[in-house]
């Protein structure tokens, strides 16, 4: 089912959020999409295909399904509720590491070899404000998306002589199904676009207009930049 002729992105945790908004732009403009996620198929028009698929499970169905990509955008991931460390148990600590880290270096590491016999490609990383900074989510959360960050930027460091390009993308408070329980009656939400200097959460769709343009293969001299977009919650 995969092509070869350009123009192939292959984007995680694709039913919802984030994922959902960048399969939507690339397909607006015309890619080849190939989505996985473990919940259902998302309803999405264009050429676009689908695997449900847990990503810290067996991933070699993935690589006989999409044999080849012009972008990889490891966008699913998890939350820890904001936990401290003695809350969370080490079995919880290891699968959000797996999910968030480890899922991205696994279904990483095939594309990434083509990509240099190529010698062409961009990867682009979901990172996150945590990877920078404390409060963006809890003691794991933090971990698994620092541990991403360094990385997306040893990566970039490693496989910029193969024209290959690595980019992560640090969202901060975004409102998405993740969030969901944010909005309900006592949550977060207020408070946060309150802290936040723009008033507001960052929408899926501005995400995904950065993606597109980190995917459009124009920003030749950037490289391993992890680029936030939090309405600059991070400025304080």
């Amino acid at each position: 089912m995969s092509g070869s002729d350009g123009n192939n992105v292959l984007v995680t945790g694709i039913s919802s959020g984030i994922g959902l908004a960048q399969a939507g732009i690339f397909l607006e403009n015309g890619w080849r999409v190939y989505g996985i996620d473990q919940a259902s198929k998302p309803d999405l028009a264009g050429d676009f295909h689908f695997l449900q698929l847990d990503l810290t499970g067996d991933l070699s169905p993935v690589f006989s399904w999409c044999q080849s990509v012009d972008v990889l955008c490891n966008t699913a991931g998890i939350l820890d509720d904001y936990r401290p460390h003695l809350d969370i148990e080490e079995d919880e600590l290891a699968r959000i590491f797996a999910v968030n880290f480890f899922a991205v270096t696994r279904l990483t590491r095939p594309y990434l070899q083509q990509m240099v016999d190529r010698q062409s490609g961009i990867i682009i990383n979901m990172c996150s404000i945590a990877s920078s900074l404390a409060g963006g989510g809890g003691s794991a959360y933090t971990a698994s998306k620092h541990a991403l960050a360094g990385f997306t930027k040893q990566l970039a460091l490693d496989y910029a002589k193969d024209k290959v390009q690595v980019f992560g993308i640090a969202p901060g408070a975004v409102q998405t199904g993740m969030t969901q329980k944010d909005f309900e009656t006592g949550g977060l939400a207020d408070w946060v676009a309150d802290q936040t200097p723009i008033g507001r959460w960052t929408q899926p769709g501005e995400i995904a207009e950065l993606t597109f343009m980190l995917a459009s293969g124009k920003l030749f001299s950037m490289q391993g930049q992890i680029i936030t977009i939090d309405g600059g919650w991070s400025l304080k």
